[in-house]
C-alpha cells in the first residue's frame, strides 16, 4: 500500500491541472471491452487515459486482471507517468497472473539500463515489489548492476530491493552475494545510500538473529556517524537504531559516540529525537557516574524530552510513555522538570493519566509540597476517572515520601470532608495503604473514616473500611456493631468484601473473644454452609479449624505482623525495563511490553539488554518487599571469606548417630536442617543410605525431631546417582543431571507448571525447565530473576520463550547461568529463590541445586601442592565417615567422580585397601581435599574430608557436602 500511495502521489505531479476524480465515477457496463480497445489505441494520450481508468477501477476494488496483456503492452513507452501507472498495475496483479508477468521481464531488464536514473530506480523498485518466484531469478543481474550504479538514487533504491528480495528468497540473495554488496554500501560516499544499506541489513538481521550481518566495529561506526549528519531524517533514524545495537569497547568510545549523537537531540522530527535518546540511554550505562561528561549529558537529555510535550496530544502520549520508562531508569534526568508534567485543562484524559503517573515517579522531598497542591486541585475536577487517579496519587506520594505522609493524610481528610462520594471512597482505599506503610502512626483518623461508613457503596472501598475496622478493632469501641452492619447483607456483597469481612470478624474475635463469639459463629456459618464461592468456603473452614483446634496458633496466623508495603510495586521489572529502554521510540515503548508480546509469531524478535547489566544484577523482590518469596527482612549475611564459607558448607544440623534400634525410615521430603548441597549427601554420592544407622560410625545420624521446614518434592542428585548404585546400568561419563521435579505446581502458578533440574554441560551451569500451560489462556512475556544466593548464581541471559505458550502445551527451556551475581548466605546454602513472570502474574518458588554443578573443571590440584596442603591440616580439621553398600571398584569410583569434576590426584594400596586422594574446587575458588578408602570386596567406603580453616562443631556431618 505504501508503494501505491507513493507512486500515486508522484503520478499527480505529471497529470493535467484538471482533477482525476472523474476516473472514479464511471459505472458503465461493458467497460472492460472499451478499456481493452483504448489500451490498444495508437494514440498515446488515449492509451494513457485508458491506463488511468484501469488504475482507478483497480483502486476501488474492481477486477481488471483480464486486461493484463493489454496493460503490459503499454510498458514500451518513454512517458514516465504512463510507465509508473503500468508498473503500479503490475505490482498488484503479478501474483495472480505469474505466467503473464514474465512477459514484462524484458522491459524491466531494459529499463534497468535506461539513461534516466529515475526509470532505472523505478524498474528495480517495481521488480522488488513483485513477489513472484518466477521473476526473482531474472531480477538478479539488473539488481547487481543497480547496486553499483553511478547514480546514488539508483543505489539507495537497489539497497532496499535486496531486503525485499531476501524476504522472498533468502537463499538466492546469499548465493548471489548481495549481502556482501550491501555491506560494501555502508562505506558509500552518499549518506542516503549508507542509510538505506543499514536499513536493509537491519531488516534482514531481524529475521535472522544469528546471521551477524551487521558486524559493527569502530571503523563501521565511524562511517555511520559521518553519514548521520548529512542524510534525511528517516535515514538518521535507521542509522541511530543501528548504533543502538552496538556495544562500545570502553567508556571512552562510548563517550565519543554520545558526543557525536547529542546534536540529534535538537532535531525537529520527534522520531529522530527518541532514537537519539535511545542511543544515549544505552551508552550512558558504560560511563562512570563521577565523569563530568556524565552530568553534562544528563542535563542535555532533559530539554528535548520537555520539547516533545509541546506537540499535539497523540505525540505527547507517545513521548510520555517513553519518558515513563526513562524516569524509571534515570529519574535524575527530569527531576527539575516537574512543572512540565502538570496537567492542563484541555489535555485529553490519556495524556492526563500519563502525566499523573510521571509526577508520582518524580515526587521527592524537595518538590512534594508543589505536587500535593496540584493533586489536591485535580481532585476537584469534573472528570471522575481522573479525580480517582489523583486521590490515589496522593496516597502513593505518602507511601513514597515518608516526610510528606502527615501532609498527605491531612490532604486526604480535607477531601473526605467534601463528602463527594467517589472522592471519599478513593480516599479510604489509599488511607488503608498508608496504615499498612506506617502502622500505629495515623490511627487517629479512624473516627473520621467511620463517620462515612454509610456512604460506601463500591466493593474496594467497603473492603478497605472493613480491613481498617478489623485491624484496629481494639481501638474502636463499637467495632462489633460496625462489622455486624455489613453482615446483614452478606450474600449481596462482592467476593472481595465477603473475604475481607470474614477475616475482620475473626480478628475481632481473637482480640475480644468474650464479646463476639456469636458474631464469629454467624460469619463462619455464612461462609461455609450458605456460600457457593469455593475461596470463601475454604477460608471459612481454615479459620473454623484453627479456632477450634488451636486458638493460639490462630492468633499467630491471623494477627501476624504484616510486612510494610512499598510504593514501587508498579515499577516495571528490571530485566523488562532494560529491554524496553533498548526499544525507545518503537511500539514496545508505548505498550510497555517487549516486541515478542505483540509481534505475531515473534518472528525475528531479539531480546535486548543494556550493556554491563547482563546476568541479572539485582535481586528478586516480591511486590511486598520479599514476603512472597520468603526473603527475610534481616540484613543479608554476606559471606566474608572462603574459610567461613567452608565452615558453613560443613555445618549441618544433624543429630549424633543412633546407637540402638533400627535405622529410621527415609522421609519423602528434604528437611532444612538436614539439607545438603548435593541434594542427596555424600552417602548417596558414594552409595550409602540416608538413614544413618549405627554401622555408619561417625557418619549420618537420625533427622532432627522438629525440622524447621520441609519441601514437598524429594530432592535427589547426589553421588548416589553419579555412581548409579540403584539402577544397575552404567551411565555415560559426564556431570550427572538429576531428574526433573516440579518446582511450581499449576495450582500455585495460576495454571503455569514449572518442572526442572540443573546440569553442567561444557563448563556451563544450565537450568533446564519444562513450562506447561494448564490454564485456559495463552501465556506470553516470560522473564526470570533470582534472589541473592550463597554462590552468586544468576541468569546469563533472558529466559528465551520465543513463542506464546498455548493451553495444554509444554515447551523445554534451557537457561544458562553464571556465578557473578550478588551473594547472600541462604539456608540451606544451596537454596535458590526464583521469580518467574508472564502476562498473567509474577510467581515465586524455591528450588535446590546440586553443589556438584559448582565443581569447576580446573579442580585438579598439583600433587606436590596437594601433599603439602594435606600435611599442614591438623587432625582436628578432618572429618571421617563411612558409606555403605557401594559395589564399585576404586577405579570405577574414581572415573565416576571425575565425571563430576572430583579429581583423583594419587592412589596407593596399603594392606589390600585402595586409598584415593582427591581434590575439587567450587566456582568461588574454595578447595576441598578428600581421601577415599576402598577395601576390595567390602561395599563400605571410608571418606575423609579436609580443609585448612577451623571446622565447625558439626564437622561429623560434612558427608552431605562432599
Amino acid at each position: 500500500m505504501q508503494e501505491w500511495a507513493s507512486q500515486l502521489c508522484e503520478n499527480r505531479q505529471f497529470g493535467s491541472k484538471m482533477t482525476d476524480s472523474k476516473y472514479f465515477t464511471t459505472t458503465k457496463k461493458g467497460e472492460i471491452f472499451e478499456l481493452k480497445a483504448e489500451l490498444n489505441s495508437d494514440k498515446k494520450e488515449k492509451k494513457k487515459e485508458a491506463v488511468k481508468k484501469v488504475i482507478a477501477s483497480m483502486t476501488v476494488g474492481k477486477d481488471v486482471s483480464a486486461l493484463f496483456p493489454d496493460v503490459v503492452n503499454c510498458m514500451q513507452t518513454d512517458n514516465l507517468e504512463l510507465k509508473k501507472l503500468v508498473y503500479l498495475y503490475l505490482m498488484n496483479y503479478a501474483k495472480s497472473q505469474p505466467d503473464m508477468a514474465i512477459m514484462a521481464v524484458n522491459t524491466f531488464v531494459k529499463d534497468c539500463e535506461d539513461p534516466n536514473p529515475l526509470i532505472r530506480a523505478l524498474a528495480v523498485r517495481t521488480m522488488g515489489c513483485i513477489r513472484v518466484d518466477k521473476i526473482t531469478e531474472y531480477l538478479c543481474e539488473p539488481l547487481r548492476k543497480c547496486l553499483k550504479d553511478e547514480d546514488p538514487y539508483v543505489r539507495k533504491t537497489a539497497a532496499v530491493c535486496v531486503a525485499k528480495l531476501h524476504d522472498i528468497n533468502a537463499q538466492l540473495v546469499e548465493d548471489q552475494g548481495f549481502l556482501d554488496t550491501l555491506k560494501d554500501l555502508i562505506s558509500d560516499s552518499n549518506p542516503m545510500v549508507v542509510a538505506n544499506a543499514v536499513a536493509a541489513l537491519s531488516e534482514i538481521a531481524e529475521s535472522h538473529p544469528n546471521s551477524n550481518l551487521l558486524d559493527l566495529n569502530p571503523q563501521t561506526i565511524n562511517k555511520l556517524l559521518t553519514a548521520l549528519n548529512e542524510c534525511t531524517e528517516w535515514g538518521q533514524i535507521f542509522i541511530l537504531d543501528c548504533l543502538a545495537n552496538y556495544t562500545p569497547r570502553d567508556d571512552r568510545e562510548s563517550q565519543s559516540i554520545c558526543e557525536r549523537v547529542t546534536p540529534r537531540l535538537s532535531h525537529a522530527n520527534s522520531a529522530v529525537v527518541l532514537s537519539a535518546v535511545k542511543v544515549l540511554m544505552k551508552f550512558m550505562e558504560m560511563l562512570p557516574k563521577d565523569l563530568d561528561y556524565y552530568g553534562t549529558l544528563l542535563k542535555k537529555l532533559a530539554p528535548p524530552l520537555v520539547t516533545l510535550l509541546s506537540a499535539e496530544p497523540e505525540l505527547q502520549y507517545v513521548a510520555l510513555r517513553n519518558i515513563n520508562l526513562i524516569v524509571q531508569r534515570r529519574p535524575e534526568i527530569l527531576k527539575h522538570e516537574m512543572k512540565v508534567f502538570f496537567v492542563k485543562y484541555n489535555d485529553p484524559i490519556y495524556v492526563k493519566l500519563e502525566k499523573l503517573d510521571i509526577m508520582i515517579r518524580l515526587a521527592s522531598q524537595a518538590n512534594i509540597a508543589q505536587v500535593l497542591a496540584e493533586l489536591k486541585e485535580y481532585a476537584t475536577e469534573v472528570d471522575v476517572d481522573f479525580v480517582r487517579k489523583a486521590v490515589r496519587a496522593i496516597g502513593r506520594c505518602a507511601i513514597k515520601v515518608e516526610q510528606s505522609a502527615e501532609r498527605c493524610v491531612s490532604t486526604l481528610l480535607d477531601l473526605i470532608q467534601t463528602k463527594v462520594n467517589y472522592v471519599v471512597q478513593e480516599a479510604i482505599v489509599v488511607i488503608k495503604d498508608i496504615f499498612r506503610k506506617y502502622p500505629n502512626k495515623y490511627e487517629s483518623v479512624i473516627a473520621t473514616l467511620c463517620e462515612n461508613l454509610d456512604s460506601l457503596d463500591e466493593p474496594e472501598a467497603r473492603a478497605a473500611m472493613i480491613w481498617i475496622v478489623g485491624e484496629y478493632a481494639e481501638r474502636i469501641d463499637n467495632a462489633d456493631e460496625l462489622l455486624e452492619s455489613f453482615l446483614e447483607g452478606f450474600h449481596d456483597e462482592s467476593t472481595q468484601v465477603q473475604l475481607q469481612l470474614l477475616t475482620a470478624i475473626v480478628k475481632l474475635f481473637l482480640k475480644k473473644p468474650t464479646e463476639t463469639q456469636e458474631l464469629v459463629q454467624q460469619v463462619l456459618s455464612l461462609a461455609t454452609q450458605d456460600s457457593d464461592n469455593p475461596d470463601l468456603r475454604d477460608r471459612g473452614y481454615i479459620y473454623w479449624r484453627l479456632l477450634s483446634t488451636d486458638p493460639v496458633a490462630a492468633k499467630e496466623v491471623v494477627l501476624a505482623e504484616k510486612p510494610l508495603i512499598s510504593e514501587e510495586t508498579d515499577l516495571i521489572e528490571p530485566t523488562l525495563l532494560e529491554e524496553l529502554i533498548c526499544h525507545i521510540g518503537t511500539l514496545a515503548s508505548v505498550y510497555h511490553k517487549p516486541p515478542s508480546a505483540f509481534v505475531e509469531g515473534s518472528r525475528g524478535v531479539q531480546h535486548k539488554r543494556l550493556p554491563g547489566s547482563a546476568g541479572s544484577g539485582e535481586s528478586v523482590e516480591s511486590p511486598d518487599t520479599g514476603s512472597a518469596a520468603g526473603v527475610s527482612d534481616a540484613p543479608p549475611a554476606v559471606i566474608p571469606s572462603q574459610g567461613d564459607l567452608l565452615g558453613d558448607l560443613l555445618n549441618l544440623d544433624l543429630t549424633p548417630p543412633a546407637t540402638t534400634g533400627p535405622p529410621p525410615p527415609a522421609t519423602s521430603g528434604m528437611q532444612l536442617g538436614a539439607m545438603d548441597l548435593l541434594g542427596g549427601g555424600l552417602d548417596s554420592l558414594l552409595g550409602g543410605d540416608l538413614g544413618g544407622s549405627s554401622a555408619m560410625g561417625a557418619g549420618f545420624g537420625a533427622p532432627p525431631a522438629a525440622p524447621a521446614a520441609s519441601f514437598s518434592a524429594p530432592v535427589s542428585g547426589g553421588l548416589d546417582d553419579l555412581f548409579d548404585l540403584g539402577g544397575g546400568v552404567g551411565m555415560p561419563m559426564g556431570t550427572y543431571s538429576p531428574p526433573k521435579t516440579v518446582w511450581l505446581p499449576a495450582m500455585k502458578g495460576k495454571g503455569l507448571e514449572i518442572s526442572g533440574t540443573f546440569a553442567r554441560r561444557a563448563g556451563v551451569i544450565q537450568m533446564e525447565m519444562t513450562l506447561t500451560n494448564k490454564a485456559m489462556s495463552v501465556m506470553t512475556d516470560f522473564a526470570i530473576q533470582f534472589n541473592r544466593n550463597s554462590f552468586g548464581l544468576a541468569p546469563a541471559g533472558p529466559l528465551q520463550v520465543l513463542t506464546p505458550l498455548s493451553p495444554n502445551q509444554s515447551i523445554e527451556v534451557t537457561l544458562p547461568l553464571n556465578t557473578v551475581g550478588p551473594v547472600m548466605k541462604m539456608d540451606p546454602l544451596n537454596n535458590l529463590q526464583v521469580a518467574v513472570k508472564n502476562n498473567i502474574d509474577v510467581f515465586y518458588f524455591s528450588c535446590q541445586y546440586p553443589i556438584s554443578m559448582l565443581f569447576v573443571e580446573d579442580g585438579k590440584m598439583e600433587r606436590q601442592v596437594f601433599l603439602a596442603t594435606w600435611k599442614d591440616i591438623s587432625n582436628d580439621n578432618e572429618a571421617q565417615f563411612q558409606i555403605k553398600d557401594c559395589h564399585l571398584s576404586s577405579d570405577a569410583a574414581s572415573n565416576k567422580l571425575q565425571g563430576s569434576n572430583i579429581f583423583t590426584i594419587a592412589k596407593r594400596t596399603v594392606d589390600g585397601q585402595d586409598m584415593l586422594y582427591q581434590s575439587t574446587k567450587l566456582s568461588n575458588g574454595i578447595w576441598v581435599l578428600a581421601e577415599l578408602r576402598v577395601q576390595t570386596g567390602n561395599p563400605t567406603f571410608t571418606v575423609s574430608l579436609a580443609q585448612q580453616t577451623v571446622w565447625s562443631n558439626h564437622c561429623s556431618d560434612c558427608a552431605a557436602n562432599y
